[in-house]
């Protein structure tokens, strides 16, 4: 779109004006910050009209399926379905909300764990998917006019008119995301009315676009107290990252279009409206929340009680010491009792003698320290980006890790986690058992042109060894870890320089199968880095054999054949993920190919993966 049409677009609230003014009709009126989109609506003001559909009772709590009235749009009322639960005691009890992600449902049993920890929970049903599948008879959401779910997949980036939005011009009440924040704040005053509810003590918490309801609800609504967002509900998704064209989510508008919805519908906006205490519960590389963008997010709200949880190397999952967070900060700030430890204050040094960059990280003592993780990247882009280990080691009170890098081209990126002993273990759903807290520092960054500035050398060297497993799967994440038969290990290591596969080299693995197995290794191409190029998946399969001694395998390039055409793989330049699983089930020209099989006996043991020059 040209500058000149910007510039018209620009002047079409007035020109709206002054069409109402000469034919007598008045113009609409667009909200132009959340201020003003927010002003003219009560979550309270209509009736909720709940109707209790089915309901049942255990040695803990009680529990319904329900329907609540929205509001009424374009003359048609709209209802949300939903699981509540209350705990069976005489006392008023903290209520919470929670918000599912997408392609998910209402879920009970999130329900069930808080009302196992003392809390009124309910869990809504938004995106309009059937309650259970085995219960065909259960009221559905029913969003009547509007349609603010996933069926409408163009509502999320959109301000525009469309026959189920809700207003009849552009404007930010047309965006999914102001429909299902108001639905999510009537549940608040369906909450807030239950007899054993204390309606001045009230949580929220979601995970992904559960994540962003969790944020944009916390921003809009007083009644939140403790909210817990989890990898959603993250700003600044319309702009680039700096220094990467491409990499920002398009809005379904003009650049006008885009500057409003920053204003009215980017979680950045709410950010200053956020009052209560939040912990974002995160992954460092997940696709939904990039690790800078949260910090510059949380960066704009004008409290500090705010908390950071990041499982490393994964992305819209995280480990039990992350996880147990929630929980714990919901009990903190809604029940009291706990006291939930600083953000462990982390600095980056790099004026020293030896060039080689520091990190220096100061837990809070207000718990016992376990344990201590420093890490850092190299890489600007959060998603595909590899955090290495520097290698903490306790001096005094704080602990200290060194931060070598090839060259002072790339950005240099920093955290820490500190991982808290609790007093008793706690119990996460499907009875997981935790015995740590894990919270993480600030993000620490500096630029290539702070670290010249600053004396930095380029100290470190390239390693043809990719892992020896020392630490175990430390620089890899586990997926199915335990299953014997869908285990999955990952690593990005190998989109980092310093273990880049050079031109010509092999892949090499030395592993060790009880029995005779197919193993299945993957490297993927371009993974999140659509600017570079499309994302590409290669595999190849190797026969193992049933033996107590460390078997070779090798592979080279062209060994690894696309998913979806079996080309070779040219060469591994520009690979982000390096990935070994028991089966892989792919379609290859059109046609399903199963590879590996069912793992029989252990999974198998690795010693090292490196890189092996021809010669």
């Amino acid at each position: 779109m040209s500058r000149a049409s910007n510039r018209f677009l620009a002047y079409v609230p007035l020109l709206l004006l002054l069409v109402g003014q000469v034919f007598g009709a008045a113009a609409p009126t667009v909200p132009q910050n959340v201020t003003e989109l927010w002003a003219d609506f009560d979550p309270r003001a209509e009736p909720l009209g709940v109707e209790v559909a089915a309901e049942w009772a255990d040695d803990v709590g009680v529990y319904q399926v329900l329907r609540y009235t929205i509001g009424t749009f374009k003359g048609a009322k709209a209802r949300m379905a939903a699981f509540y639960g209350r705990p069976k005691v005489d006392a008023k009890v903290p209520g919470l909300l929670h918000m599912h992600g997408g392609g998910q449902r209402a879920f009970l049993n999130p329900v069930e764990y808080y009302v196992g920890r003392g809390y009124g929970c309910i869990s809504v049903n938004w995106g309009g998917r059937p309650m259970d599948e085995k219960h065909p008879e259960w009221p559905n959401t029913d969003w009547g006019a509007v349609d603010p779910t996933q069926s409408n997949v163009p509502g999320y980036a959109s301000l525009k008119p469309t026959p189920k939005s809700l207003a009849s011009f552009a404007s930010p009440k047309n965006n999914n995301w102001y429909l299902l924040t108001l639905a999510c704040r009537r549940a608040l005053t369906f909450l807030e009315r239950q007899p054993e509810v204390d309606g001045d003590r009230l949580g929220v918490f979601g995970h992904s676009m559960g994540g962003n309801l969790t944020f944009y609800v916390a921003g809009t609504d007083a009644r939140v107290k403790a909210a817990v967002p989890s990898v959603g509900g993250v700003g600044f998704r319309t702009h680039d990252v700096p220094g990467i064209p491409g990499t920002a989510r398009k809005t379904d508008g003009s650049d006008a279009a885009t500057a409003l919805f920053r204003k009215t519908i980017a979680s950045e906006a709410y950010a200053p409206h956020v009052a209560c205490p939040i912990l974002f519960l995160g992954a460092t590389n997940d696709f939904n929340s990039r690790m800078e963008s949260v910090y510059r997010c949380y960066g704009l709200l004008r409290h500090r009680n705010q908390r950071f949880t990041f499982a490393p190397h994964l992305n819209h999952r995280f480990l039990p010491e992350n996880e147990v967070c929630r929980p714990l900060w919901l009990d903190a700030h809604l029940k009291g009792g706990f006291a939930f430890p600083k953000t462990p204050p982390a600095e980056l040094v790099l004026d020293r003698p030896d060039g080689v960059p520091r990190v220096r990280v100061k837990p809070d003592r207000a718990m016992r320290v376990g344990a201590v993780d420093i890490y850092y990247a190299i890489d600007p882009d959060a998603l595909p980006r590899f955090w290495r280990d520097a290698g903490a080691r306790q001096e005094g009170d704080a602990w200290l890790g060194e931060c070598p890098i090839l060259d002072l081209d790339r950005p240099l990126v920093a955290f820490a986690n500190v991982h808290y002993e609790l007093d008793r273990p706690e119990t996460l759903s499907r009875n997981r058992r935790v015995e740590r807290l894990c919270l993480s520092s600030d993000l620490l960054t500096a630029t290539p042109e702070m670290l010249r500035k600053a004396g930095v050398k380029a100290t470190d060297r390239r390693s043809l060894v990719i892992d020896d497993f020392e630490r175990g799967f430390h620089d890899w994440y586990v997926l199915e870890r335990g299953n014997p038969h869908h285990w999955q290990f990952w690593t990005r290591k190998v989109t980092d320089p310093k273990w880049r596969g050079p031109k010509g080299a092999r892949l090499t693995l030395e592993v060790k199968s009880a029995h005779e197995n197919r193993l299945v290794v993957i490297v993927r191409e371009n993974e999140w880095r659509g600017y570079r190029g499309r994302r590409k998946e290669y595999l190849a399969q190797v026969t193992l054999k049933a033996s107590d001694n460390w078997q070779e395998v090798c592979l080279q390039a062209a060994d690894f054949k696309n998913a979806k055409d079996a080309a070779p793989l040219a060469a591994w330049d520009e690979i982000d993920q390096l990935g070994i699983r028991a089966y892989a089930d792919i379609v290859r020209l059109g046609k399903k190919v199963h590879l590996g099989g069912k793992w029989a006996g252990p999974m198998p043991q690795f010693r090292i993966v490196r890189w092996v020059r021809r010669g």
